[in-house]
């Protein structure tokens, strides 16, 4: 009765290797889900009005950031527009929340031309632009498709994502707005994101 099977003693050898192993997977998932944000990565660019950012801009306060160009014939217009919108429409309530435009056409895109954009929408979004290399680093740091593809008239457009990006004071993604977003389901993902424990 004492014996015992080694089969069994085997099985529950392998169930705690295989436990360990899948914890040990799920801990290395979380972590890479994470999400970190550019901040880690050095980068050097311009705001709107010529004055040197990095990293560190995305640290102190919850942002909504935007990656587009000015040259976009409908989608970033509509973005920063509703992007004004939530701003305007959480008065002091949201007075911690930055907002930011990234240029992905930094050829075109120069600090005079980002600030006649950005400031037609309102004074509360401020724009980055910079060397084409300096401005990859937070593309790919944040993960944003971005790709400059010919047109018809022998210009070029841009193909970039369109959600907007809510980011905690901590640097990190907190969550996504999709283009076309419900204002008062965006105001209240805002608030419970970036708000609550701003």
């Amino acid at each position: 009765m004492n014996a015992r099977n080694p089969f069994v003693l085997a099985g529950a050898g392998l169930t705690a290797v295989f436990m360990a192993i899948l914890i040990g997977v799920m801990i290395w998932v979380g972590t890479a889900n994470a999400r970190p944000g550019p901040f880690h990565a050095k980068f050097a660019l311009l705001d709107d009005s010529g004055r040197p950012v990095d990293q560190s801009i995305f640290k102190g306060g919850p942002s909504l950031v935007y990656f587009g160009y000015t040259h976009c014939p409908e989608v970033c217009p509509t973005t920063l527009y509703e992007v004004a919108g939530y701003l305007n429409a959480l008065g002091p309530e949201g007075k911690s929340l930055k907002a930011f435009f990234f240029s992905i056409d930094p050829e075109r895109d120069t600090p005079d031309v980002m600030h006649g954009y950005v400031t037609a929408f309102t004074d509360r979004i401020t724009g980055i632009t910079g060397k084409p290399d300096e401005m990859q680093k937070v593309i790919d740091g944040w993960i944003i498709h971005a790709a400059k593809l010919p047109s018809e008239d022998g210009d070029y457009h841009m193909s970039h994502t369109t959600s907007l990006l809510l980011v905690g004071a901590d640097g990190r993604l907190k969550g996504l707005l999709p283009y076309g977003a419900d204002q008062s389901d965006a105001l209240q993902k805002i608030r419970d994101l970036l708000l609550k424990h701003a």
